[in-house]
């Protein structure tokens, strides 16, 4: 018992201490908090943050000391590898023979094209004079060829983005091959139309030339050469008029199948010993061709009667009987 009690008197001891602690952390206890509030004392919005201004001190002399004591240490350029240089020279205007825009120090601060190249020439010049200082102390300039450096993303990561590209560009491509298919199939339905079109135009005008010979209006046959005479007239183009003078292919073929016309020295001539030279003639061979008075004829004979078709009304009658 005499151990529980010095317990419970040690555990009191840390609680008083732990309270008087925060009491003295804080302003105001909780009890002083509440005899205010039950006088009236605290009011809601009384107690509000207020952002107070910063105060920008600047100090330019102590600015100015820092720099002296910078400057005392004396520090070689390798330690400081500070630059302070004027602007290149623009080689380009200089050429072109126009006068540069930006000077040494003319610079118009509002113009952001005029400034990003007053920074940019800025660089350039310093480079000019920093590479040939870096390789006279020994300062390697380039990158080893066995230089690794590890990338700040994971090779999975980079294999990702690699995957999405290589989609989107698929992409890319399937799109303008598809485009490309339209617009063949678009000229291609074109060509069809035209060409559907041009030969009902030609079928037209083929019935029309069959008509009118048919009628006896014409009787010329050149549509049946078709296209044939179109080829032709096409590779002949301004000769046309020209071999038109000369026979056609088709009559030379004639002419050399048949003869060329005209007189051929009273060849096929009847004479008066042709005329009364009748030893080739054979009796049966002509009334076999056929004749008014010949076996073979249709219209003479018993076989005209036979082949005779049957009236309207015998054909009639046997249909009944049937």
């Amino acid at each position: 018992m005499a151990v529980d009690s010095s317990m419970m008197e040690s555990a009191e001891e840390e609680s008083l201490l732990g309270e008087e602690s925060e009491e003295e952390n804080s302003d105001l206890s909780d009890s002083e908090l509440q005899e205010a509030f039950a006088k009236g004392l605290l009011k809601p919005g009384m107690n509000v943050l207020v952002d107070q201004s910063k105060k920008f001190v600047n100090n330019v002399e102590g600015l100015k000391q820092c720099l002296v004591d910078f400057r005392k240490k004396d520090l070689p350029w390798v330690e400081r590898l500070d630059m302070t240089n004027l602007p290149a020279e623009d080689v380009l205007s200089k050429v072109e023979g126009k006068v540069p825009s930006v000077t040494k120090g003319d610079v118009n601060a509002e113009d952001d094209f005029q400034r990003e190249m007053f920074f940019y020439r800025q660089a350039q010049a310093t480079v000019l004079d920093a590479l040939p200082l870096m390789s006279k102390h020994g300062i390697a300039t380039k990158r080893p060829d066995d230089y690794f450096a590890e990338m700040a993303k994971s090779d999975q990561q980079m294999q990702k983005i690699r995957k999405k590209l290589i989609s989107k560009q698929q992409i890319l491509e399937k799109s303008e091959k598809a485009k490309k298919l339209r617009e063949q199939r678009k000229f291609g339905k074109k060509v069809q139309i035209e060409v559907i079109q041009k030969r009902q135009k030609e079928k037209k005008a083929m019935m029309n030339a069959v008509k009118k010979y048919q009628k006896g209006m014409t009787d010329k046959l050149d549509f049946l050469e078709g296209d044939q005479k179109k080829g032709k007239d096409s590779t002949q183009g301004p000769n046309k008029a020209a071999n038109k003078k000369g026979p056609n292919a088709k009559r030379k073929y004639k002419d050399q199948k048949f003869g060329f016309g005209g007189k051929k020295s009273g060849r096929k001539w009847n004479t008066k010993e042709s005329h009364n030279d009748v030893s080739s003639f054979r009796a049966k061979v002509a009334n076999a061709k056929g004749g008014r008075g010949g076996k073979g004829g249709k219209k003479g004979g018993k076989g005209g009667k036979q082949n005779k078709r049957p009236g309207k009304s015998v054909r009639q009658k046997m249909k009944s009987r049937s």
